[in-house]
């Protein structure tokens, strides 16, 4: 099946035809081939776009929204789940729950790296099947595992890795969506790809305490937190294998990529968004043990039949920000957003430490939100400084070489993937850090005086390279 959007400007299809010397109009010819593949993919044609490319880039993006929203809550699973298992009947010690939390985190910002290609090499509806079809693994193997509290803790662990499979998911639907879309709307449309699977790791806290205590008696229905979501991840496969496309114009760029990762500037983008992306992730999947240890009576709050955790409001907050800091950073500049987070966040763990002798869970909560809005706010401008940075570099390497921009544009699209993943490895370190405190004083408060001084650290990075006017970056306000 073919399709013809004339363009009156001529511009240029995916295949290459343009408008010639004479001004004669050009058209995007969409050709649709078996398995749902269509050639011929032009966003950047207006009247193609307005007549049929929008309403179809927008199918494809709600079905990516709901499998990447379900692989944020397979790959958090485990934050929420972890603090169950001792009702359950499970005796696991605090630092082998610590890696119950971490070791996922660990596995899905390694799976980024591939999961960045797959969808040149299989097609994004194909991808999305598969990548979707995968999160049954972890979440039926988490049914299953446990209902048994004698099950060792080598296989939990075996099976929180493959939650992993869930945290891979960002990297290949942020690729795949970027190609449906033009340039002026790219942005908003991979905000809402990234909120929209970042909230699912509220819905994971929020959910699953009501799921598994509600109708439950003299024990918890824990299985329930893994089954409960087969049910949609099936919709998500389902919806994928229906609803979405391939575009035969997706191609991975593996040379962008490896000029990237020689990009010094990557390494220093990569570096911030640890910080914030990193401790967003980091402190949301630990954020429920942090309550079971130091509030136990607030772990949980009774209501009627089920059990509701608080913990999710940390993640909701921190998802829900993200967008104001890419929003924000576009009016002031993202170096001078995310100065301002790194600067919240450090007085933010300050207090945290300050005032946990208190023993006040609401003011515990309340400092937890404040670093959570402020890694919210930091993960959306440090994201909108990749593009800006790369940039900056086009213009200051622009006399070196003629093709210096184009080069630069290309290392920047790859940047934002392979930073992604980079960033999510403080999903591991955060919790580790943690750990790492308890086991050696008994006590989390030098894990925070560690973060604080590392906000601060960073937040001088930020100055010195990002506000300073640098020849590097050709004096650009980033």
């Amino acid at each position: 099946m073919t399709t013809t959007v004339t363009s009156p400007q001529g511009g240029a299809d995916a295949a290459g035809s343009t408008a010639d010397a004479s001004g004669s109009t050009g058209a995007v010819t969409l050709a649709r081939r078996p398995g749902r593949w269509i050639d011929g993919w032009n966003p950047e044609d207006a009247p193609f776009w307005q007549a049929e490319g929008r309403a179809i880039a927008r199918r494809n993006l709600g079905w990516s929204i709901f499998a990447e929203f379900l692989g944020f809550i397979v790959w958090q699973l485990w934050s929420i789940v972890v603090v169950m298992l001792p009702a359950a009947g499970f005796s696991f010690t605090s630092s082998e729950a610590f890696w119950l939390i971490s070791v996922p985190s660990l596995v899905g910002a390694t799976m980024r790296f591939p999961y960045t290609f797959m969808v040149a090499r299989f097609g994004g509806r194909n991808w999305t099947i598969i990548s979707a079809a995968l999160l049954l693994i972890p979440s039926v193997l988490l049914g299953v595992v446990v209902g048994n509290p004698e099950t060792p803790f080598g296989l939990m662990l075996v099976v929180a890795a493959l939650a992993g499979f869930g945290g891979g998911n960002f990297a290949s639907s942020m690729a795949n969506i970027t190609y449906f879309f033009p340039q002026k709307e790219k942005g908003w449309a991979l905000g809402l790809n990234a909120a929209g699977g970042n909230i699912g790791t509220a819905v994971a806290q929020f959910a699953v305490p009501i799921v598994v205590t509600l109708g439950a008696s003299a024990t918890l229905n824990i299985s329930l937190a893994g089954w409960m979501w087969v049910p949609f991840i099936l919709l998500a496969i389902w919806g994928a294998w229906r609803f979405m496309d391939n575009l035969s114009n997706a191609r991975s760029d593996a040379a962008a990529s490896a000029a990237a990762l020689r990009e010094p500037h990557l390494w220093l983008l990569a570096v911030l968004y640890i910080g914030t992306f990193g401790s967003f992730i980091g402190f949301a999947s630990v954020f429920p043990k942090l309550i079971a240890d130091q509030f136990p009576a607030f772990s949980t709050i009774q209501v009627g039949q089920a059990a509701v955790s608080l913990a999710f409001l940390g993640a909701l907050v921190g998802s829900v920000a993200r967008p104001y800091g890419g929003r924000l950073a576009d009016r002031v500049g993202g170096a001078r957003v995310t100065v301002g987070a790194f600067t919240v966040m450090a007085l933010g763990a300050l207090a945290l430490v300050w005032t946990l002798p208190l023993q006040n869970f609401w003011i515990f909560l309340a400092c937890f939100l404040v670093l959570f809005a402020a890694t919210g706010v930091g993960n959306g401008s440090t994201y909108r400084m990749i593009p800006n940075v790369f940039a900056a570099r086009a213009l200051a390497t622009a006399s070196d070489r003629p093709d210096a921009g184009v080069a630069m544009q290309r290392k920047a699209a790859a940047a934002l993937g392979l930073i992604s993943a980079i960033g999510a490895y403080g999903g591991f370190v955060i919790p580790q850090m943690l750990n790492l405190s308890q086991t050696a004083t008994g006590a989390y408060t030098a894990a925070f005086y560690g973060f604080v001084l590392a906000y601060a650290a960073l937040l001088v990075l930020t100055i010195s390279v990002y506000i300073v006017p640098r020849r590097s970056l050709a004096r650009q306000r980033i």
